[in-house]
Order: structure tokens, then sequence, then C-alpha cells
């Protein structure tokens, strides 16, 4: 509930860079996994996790039509 309570609070610029970093990283972590270097799993799940708390965020201000704060 706290993450997607700051989320809300921020800004669609920085939500659209979080993502890409999250995206950056979920390569990396899939990368490791493929490669038998799977160190901590619920990484990875967290990290999909955070990329779609960020996209339906995104989709909710689309929607309503909202601006960012």
């Amino acid at each position: 509930m706290k993450i997607t309570k700051e989320l809300r609070n921020t800004s669609e610029k920085d939500l659209r860079l979080r993502s890409l970093e999250l995206k950056k990283e979920l390569l990396k972590l899939n990368v490791g996994v493929h490669t038998g270097n799977a160190g901590n799993a619920g990484k990875l799940r967290q990290t999909k996790k955070n990329i779609a708390r960020i996209i339906t965020v995104l989709t909710e201000h689309q929607k309503k039509g909202g601006t960012f704060k």
C-alpha cells in the first residue's frame, strides 16, 4: 500500500524513468536465472510487481484525464 501511495504522488516523468530502470533490472535478473546465477528469485518477482504498479498508476491517470503532481 505504501509503495502505491508514493507512486501516485510521483510525477509522470519520474514514473516513466523508474519504469525503464526496473525493466533493465528485470532483464538482468532474467539473464541471471537462465544462466544459472539465480541468486534472488524474490527480487525478480518484486521487480515485476513494481513495474505493474507503475503501469497501473500511469493508466489510472490517463483514463481520468488527470494531471500529475
